[in-house]
């Protein structure tokens, strides 16, 4: 893989030029296609500030409702935490500018102000991947759904919510395959986003899900 960084004017020259086929990330997921341009950790436009997390109360009847957390490493279990400081060090480098999802409508509503914690892994380069956890309401989560069908992205109910997948891979300039994708679950007040570059840890939003509605 070209050490290269992506830079943003290379994200949309890749997106313009090159054809793209769909391909299974590394777990068993749909791969439904997308004309999405790979994500860009070191894009040159860093993204809006997210708001500083402020918790929620996460006490509902049906207990899909959650607090969003207070910090990055309360999104994972213990196990998941240690595997991903090993493989993708570090946690939220600064120079990281890659947005938790390429789709313009979620954009839109995680720019909305909405309560969310962003957590990144990995240094900027081609490889790495962007989490928000984000405090919705119920028209804001039909609308994400709405708007990843909308998209081509697999759909399925999973744990009381419902799990949302795409992947892609192209060929950039130098002839390297680079795989990207992106996977939300949405359930009660959550929203968990993630867009990922040539890193997709096996299990990766199952394990926010456990640690967050378990």
């Amino acid at each position: 893989m070209s050490g290269r960084s992506y830079t943003g004017v290379a994200a949309l020259a890749l997106a313009a030029t090159l054809l793209a086929s769909c391909a299974a990330e590394p777990v068993a997921e749909p791969t439904p296609s997308s004309s999405t341009a790979p994500p860009s950790p070191s894009a040159s436009a860093s993204p809006t500030p997210s708001p500083t997390p402020t918790p929620t109360p996460s006490a509902t009847a049906s207990g899909d409702d959650i607090a969003l957390p207070a910090a990055c490493e309360d999104l994972y279990s213990a196990s998941m935490l240690a595997s991903l400081n090993a493989q993708a060090p570090p946690l939220n480098d600064p120079g990281v500018t890659m947005y938790a999802t390429q789709n313009v409508d979620l954009l839109e509503i995680l720019n909305s102000g909405i309560p969310t914690i962003r957590c990144t892994w990995g240094a900027p380069s081609e490889f790495g991947l962007a989490t928000n956890v984000s405090i919705v309401d119920a028209g804001q989560s039909a609308a994400i759904l709405t708007a990843l069908r909308n998209a081509g992205f697999g759909c399925a109910e999973v744990d009381g919510g419902t799990i949302c997948r795409i992947s892609q891979q192209r060929v950039d300039l130098d002839d390297n395959v680079v795989k990207f994708g992106e996977t939300h679950y949405v359930r009660g007040n959550g929203w968990v986003s993630t867009s990922w570059l040539n890193f997709a840890p096996v299990g990766y939003t199952e394990d926010i899900v456990d640690t967050l509605w378990g």
